[in-house]
């Protein structure tokens, strides 16, 4: 069993840790960009919350709390997320969720569902069963819409007297402002460069390829580390501005409409900020062709928004990865008008 120093942690998550350990309230709202460890942070605090023999530093890891937790059946922890992340990271749905999926009456939720709420609020109001208090993880907290939140908003206020709750969000604004204040508002750090090169190559991934990602990523080192597993190369991704600029459809060629997205909404970025004179994030400037004209990168960049907010739901991924490396190409040709 893992102990609460474990080398999985990152050393800037065991550093918050031991921050928001040490200070008293029952609602958290960890806030910050994707990839900076919200859900990873927000399990600590509840392992430790839970824990039989917890220290300053976080859950002993070896008790029968944090076994359980491990195992994802902790009698006095409640989880909130989307059916969708609840199935990825190996936590339990409810019995009628499960055999509503199971059953293929509906898909597993995007978002989290008003009836996982009501339960969450059911299990606060009951007695603890281990005696060490009750933990509430909702993560992440922008998946509520407003009837879940306000579900949850009442508990929040008049919390039952040993139930803390955890609130992790990646997208905080978007949260009712009631939520908001009723937490204590804590931002993630952002780990240094070495830190972050120094474990990802903890996990595994080579040095060159572990700086390589963290750019791809921006910087946030979850994301890093995702980049990393999902058996892209480094070389893949510094190659990609040139191949969608010559209308090179393979370049794209595993992803699903929402990964391409997001890439060429990277690309977009930083060949913004290069007309401007900034410098590029997520891609090595000898990597990136020439900027078109401003206007031609607005436009495009002004689709790739609108085209991403239904990415999950593409009549034809084939097509749509066709189309948006045409859009990418016209769009990178473009050249200024010409005055007579």
């Amino acid at each position: 069993m893992p102990s609460s120093e474990s080398p999985a942690l990152a050393p800037w998550i065991a550093a918050q840790r031991t921050t928001l350990l040490a200070q008293r309230g029952h609602a958290w709202l960890l806030q910050g960009p994707s990839g900076m460890g919200q859900y990873a942070l927000g399990l600590e605090l509840v392992r430790a919350w839970l824990c039989d023999a917890p220290t300053p530093h976080g859950a002993c890891g070896q008790c029968a709390s944090c076994h359980a937790i491990e195992v994802r059946t902790h009698a006095d922890l409640c989880v909130l997320m989307p059916e969708v992340q609840m199935m990825e990271l190996g936590w339990p749905l409810s019995e009628k969720a499960q055999a509503e999926i199971d059953d293929k009456k509906r898909k597993p939720s995007r978002e989290i569902r008003v009836e996982a709420m009501r339960d969450a609020v059911e299990f606060s109001q009951r007695t603890s069963a281990r005696g060490r208090g009750k933990a509430v993880l909702v993560y992440p907290a922008e998946q509520m819409n407003h009837v879940t939140a306000n579900a949850l908003l009442k508990t929040l206020e008049e919390p039952p007297g040993d139930v803390r709750f955890v609130l992790a969000s990646e997208a905080a604004h978007q949260l009712l402002p009631t939520i908001r204040s009723r937490c204590l508002g804590h931002t993630m750090t952002w780990p240094a460069q070495a830190d972050m090169l120094q474990w990802l190559q903890s996990k595994g991934v080579a040095a060159d390829a572990a700086t390589a990602f963290l750019r791809a990523a921006g910087g946030r080192p979850d994301d890093a580390l995702a980049v990393a597993r999902s058996g892209r190369s480094p070389q893949a991704w510094a190659s990609l501005p040139q191949a969608v600029a010559r209308g090179d459809v393979t370049a794209l060629g595993d992803w699903t409409p929402a990964q391409a997205i997001e890439a060429l909404q990277k690309l977009c970025h930083d060949l913004l900020a290069v007309a401007v004179g900034a410098a590029p994030r997520y891609f090595a400037a000898a990597d990136l062709p020439k900027p078109p004209p401003l206007a031609a990168l607005t436009r495009w960049s002004k689709a790739l928004a609108k085209e991403a907010r239904t990415a999950d739901h593409p009549f034809n991924a084939g097509l749509m990865l066709e189309a948006l490396v045409a859009q990418a190409r016209n769009t990178l040709h473009s050249r200024q008008p010409t005055h007579s």
